[in-house]
């Protein structure tokens, strides 16, 4: 039976596969059947329950324990939860959601669904540039939590007692000690050195545990970062064996570890949350962390921070949700998927954000410091600082709930990083279909481990910083706003949706409609632009970068954000037309690959957009709407 694809007019013109030869009834020859059954079909998840707790381990992870703590502490502890609530649902669900249905309709990684407008491949590349980043920089924190989890065996924890050195270190001493300790500082103020200053400036064994017998931390990098710490080594190396076990074989295996990857973290959490809100101090501290500061909503610092925070947290815009999407069954209800992790993303980021303050404001109380944020630094070492302090109060063996604690630690940070380490062996297994996908992933991982050395070394927080800053949240960023304008704007928001409607037999709402075509794309363009506008020179810990550092990361920048114009360039060049025009605008119209991967599910797609090509042109000669009612007819999901 001959196909017919739908007329290019008016609105639907994009939505037909653009086919060089203009014949959509082209029948493939023997040598293209012979390829197809070569071609290896796609693996699906078992079941989708492992997809979903998949979903779970990797949105559900440090971005929540470690990163959304930090976060709410450097914007104003409850003045972050309003604009991040508020960014969830204009940005992060829309987005979340857009991903899961591109992955699941083509079948496809993160730079094969950009078929879909191929002079916009270059943003898969870029999201790959980005992946990269942060798989190097996650991997270290990752070294950190098996360090820990190996000194908890110890038969008293080594962060719980200052050492000789530390002149002003403070731990679980009775208050008394403190209040000695600052009288003693308060009477060497008078001789006004600033040897005197530093002493009144207390830490908590905890933290400098971690400065200085952990990573070691150089205040400056001019004369470079120093050499990996081979204890450090060793554990960034156990963390990449694990995760190469993890992905060796895919879904298959990756599948599997999900259950536990996703269900485990929870045990321990809810019990440190039970511990941390029972210290004394704590109510403060859980206070200033839900307690609104409505002025600060004004501030388009805390609304781009949480915008950041909520990419990072549900992993949009890397390529994940898309690479675990596009191993569903096509006819997978990913709605339900969609709306039960990103509520229990953000739920687990509330149960980490007062767990978090409840000890903060235990240490307060123990520090003698009035102001929740002048604790401890914020930053890498938050969560490195605080739970171990308050873990270190537990008044019955200790030792074994911190080896719980950083066990589950490590586990959150698996979840996320097998995503993220998966989506770039699924790019490269997808372009080279020959290679065999344990190969490319044990190739990958040792790159992994080699890259994520520079982070164990003394100046290592430095460069997560440069890295997390640059390759990371500003590459993701701009990156995600092609991407949602190259699948809504020019691919078209109502071809999008006929194919959402082909998929699961239902009409999409009108909510995701308005935030797809308006609220997420122009709230990301105006705070992208606000945050390029007022960028200033980054700093690590009240330090700024020397200028040598600023340069690497707009380089670093300048890489993952050129990868949208080089390849489109390359795309339209290697694919031309009469003229440029012309070859550029065929660059904007979805190729032969786009559409469902299966050859009988494509072909009732093409049948279901030819009827709708047919109905519409029939209803635009009856109706003779204008031409905004027409678009707002659309809008509402009632144009056939």
């Amino acid at each position: 039976m001959e196909l017919k694809t739908m007329p290019q007019n008016g609105a639907n013109a994009g939505a037909q596969p653009n086919n060089s030869n203009n014949n959509s009834s082209h029948k493939p020859d023997n040598n293209e059947k012979e390829a197809q059954k070569k071609e290896p079909e796609r693996t699906n998840w078992s079941n989708g329950l492992e997809f979903l707790m998949s979903c779970i381990s990797v949105s559900v992870g440090l971005g929540n324990v470690w990163r959304f703590p930090f976060t709410a502490y450097e914007n104003g502890g409850g003045a972050f939860l309003i604009p991040y609530i508020i960014v969830l649902f204009l940005i992060g669900k829309p987005m979340y959601y857009l991903e899961m249905i591109i992955g699941q309709f083509t079948s496809q990684g993160t730079v094969k669904i950009w078929s879909i407008c191929p002079s916009f491949m270059g943003v898969g590349y870029g999201q790959a540039f980005a992946t990269i980043c942060i798989i190097t920089y996650y991997s270290s924190l990752l070294a950190l939590t098996v360090y820990y989890l190996f000194v908890s065996f110890q038969s008293e924890l080594p962060w719980s007692y200052c050492r000789d050195d530390w002149a002003n270190c403070v731990n679980s001493r009775p208050a008394e000690y403190v209040e000695t300790l600052l009288t003693n500082a308060s009477s060497a103020l008078s001789g006004a050195t600033e040897s005197a200053t530093n002493v009144t400036k207390l830490q908590s064994s905890s933290e400098l545990y971690f400065l200085n017998v952990v990573i070691k931390e150089k205040s400056d990098i001019t004369d470079g970062i120093g050499a990996p710490d081979w204890k450090l080594t060793i554990a960034l190396f156990v963390s990449w064996v694990v995760i190469f076990l993890v992905i060796m074989r895919g879904v298959k295996s990756s599948g599997k570890a999900a259950y536990f990857l996703a269900l485990f973290p929870y045990v321990v959490l809810f019990a440190l949350l039970g511990r941390a809100v029972t210290l004394e101090g704590a109510v403060d501290g859980i206070i200033f962390f839900l307690q609104p500061q409505w002025g600060e909503l004004l501030n388009p610092t805390v609304w781009k921070e949480a915008v950041v925070q909520c990419f990072f947290s549900l992993a949009v815009g890397c390529g994940p949700i898309i690479m675990f999407a596009s191993y569903n069954r096509f006819d997978h209800g990913i709605y339900r998927d969609a709306m039960i992790v990103t509520t229990l993303d953000t739920l687990t980021s509330l149960l980490g954000g007062i767990t978090i303050f409840a000890i903060l404001g235990n240490l307060a109380h123990n520090l003698k410091v009035d102001n929740i944020r002048d604790v401890v630094r914020s930053g890498t070492g938050l969560a490195f600082i605080s739970y171990p302090d308050a873990i270190s109060k537990f008044q019955a063996v200790p030792q074994l709930f911190s080896a719980l604690f950083f066990f589950m630690l490590f586990v959150l940070g698996i979840g996320s990083i097998v995503a993220l380490q998966s989506t770039i062996v699924t790019i490269i297994c997808d372009q080279f279909k020959t290679c065999k996908y344990w190969k490319v992933a044990m190739a990958t991982s040792i790159c992994g481990f080699l890259m994520g050395l520079v982070y164990v070394t003394p100046g290592g927080q430095w460069i997560l910083t440069l890295v997390d800053f640059y390759g990371g949240t500003y590459v993701v960023f701009i990156l995600a706003i092609f991407e949602l304008a190259g699948i809504v704007w020019i691919y078209g928001l109502q071809n999008f949706c006929d194919d959402i409607e082909f998929m699961s037999n239902k009409k999409v709402s009108l909510y995701w409609r308005i935030c797809w075509s308006f609220f997420t794309p122009v709230m990301m363009i105006v705070i992208f632009i606000y945050s390029m506008v007022t960028i200033s020179p980054i700093k690590y810990s009240d330090t700024y970068f020397p200028v040598a550092g600023d340069v690497a990361g707009w380089v670093l920048f300048a890489v993952g954000a050129a990868q949208f114009p080089l390849w489109g360039w390359w795309y339209i060049r290697t694919h031309r037309h009469d003229s440029f025009s012309k070859s550029f605008m065929a660059s904007l119209k979805p190729s032969d690959k786009w559409g469902p991967s299966n050859p009988e599910t494509r072909r009732d797609w093409l049948l279901f957009k030819s009827d709708l090509a047919a109905k519409r042109a029939i209803q635009a000669k009856s109706n003779k709407m204008g031409f905004f009612r027409q678009k707002l007819y659309n809008l509402c999901g009632n144009s056939n």
